[in-house]
């Protein structure tokens, strides 16, 4: 490994920690009033992101989006970073964090920051093929991985309708959010083979090419204001043990389970493998601090995992690509 083939994966992956900075240090400046981040949320989750899953769906292979083997290890490798950070957490120190808070906890341990920043980064990484990969396990995750801590969060509940409350709750989330539908979309005239009239295709692709800026953008104004709004001290312990399962324990593990899987016979090539790992190896999902704070876990606690995972991604990522690539 050269410090030439090291240095080429920074160039590419500079930009998008650059952008996630300078929207964090615009919110803390008060530059970016944060009566305006909630503005850029909309923008980016309900016209630019979606635009661009759709174009990323509408263009990739419909065999590839249906990739069982894919989904199955993707899951079972989110299932076991939950149970097992909740297990951590949930025990110790002295029981201290609750089921609501060690279910979020484990959720922004398996949950990447796939749709903000990784589908855009790892098409320019490794070219428009690793989109499909990507935007299945935005599925995954959004389906199942958050309904599934959510459902766990409510195990504090003393009232009886906790857990359907959280069900309906995670559910109503999942039909309101516009990044399943527009993947669907797209599923769907890839399949069919059905375009957009060229006019609407032109406006998509404007809202689609200004997804990957505002989105790293946003993040960074998000994570400030977390952080600026939090009133409560957490204990590191609370928070960076969270962070390394992140970062080093999700991608070691996906790699362990995908190649086991090959060994099995399972059809997974090497290059969807290669992804996933990738997608693991990302910082944690932004969204998950908006979730905490609804349903009552320790947002700040939430807030400070997200934040370290991105500062410390910005070295752990490149390193993980220079040794799959």
């Amino acid at each position: 490994m050269t410090i030439r083939f090291v240095l080429s994966i920074l160039l590419v992956t500079f930009p998008f920690f650059a952008l996630v900075l300078c929207g964090y240090v615009a919110a803390r400046r008060a530059l970016l009033p944060q009566a305006a981040i909630p503005g850029l949320n909309t923008f980016v989750l309900y016209f630019a992101l979606p635009c661009m899953l759709y174009r990323f769906g509408a263009s990739t292979p419909i065999a590839q989006l249906l990739d069982g083997s894919l989904v199955a290890v993707y899951l079972l490798c989110a299932v076991v970073m939950v149970v097992f950070t909740i297990a951590v957490t949930h025990t110790a120190p002295k029981g201290r964090i609750g089921w609501n808070d060690a279910s979020f906890g484990a959720l922004v341990a398996a949950f990447p920051n796939t749709g903000f920043m990784g589908v855009p980064l790892l098409v320019a990484l490794l070219g428009a093929q690793a989109a499909g990969p990507a935007i299945v396990t935005i599925m995954v995750d959004m389906l199942v991985t958050s309904s599934l801590c959510i459902a766990l969060s409510r195990l504090d509940g003393a009232d009886e309708h906790g857990a359907a409350r959280a069900a309906r709750l995670a559910l109503k989330g999942v039909l309101v959010n516009p990044l399943p539908w527009s993947i669907a979309l797209g599923t769907l005239a890839a399949g069919l083979g059905v375009s957009l009239p060229k006019p609407i295709m032109d406006t998509v692709s404007l809202l689609a090419d200004a997804a990957s800026p505002v989105a790293l953008f946003t993040i960074g104004a998000v994570l400030a204001r977390s952080q600026m709004n939090s009133t409560t001290h957490t204990p590191l312990a609370d928070y960076v043990p969270v962070t390394l399962i992140k970062l080093v324990l999700h991608p070691l593990l996906l790699g362990l389970l995908g190649l086991s899987a090959i060994s099995l016979g399972l059809p997974l090539d090497r290059f969807t493998l290669t992804v996933m790992v990738l997608l693991a190896a990302l910082p944690s999902a932004s969204n998950v601090a908006m979730l905490a704070e609804r349903f009552g876990a320790d947002n700040g606690r939430i807030a400070r995992i997200i934040l370290l995972s991105t500062v410390l991604a910005f070295f752990s990522f490149p390193a993980v690509v220079a040794l799959l690539t």
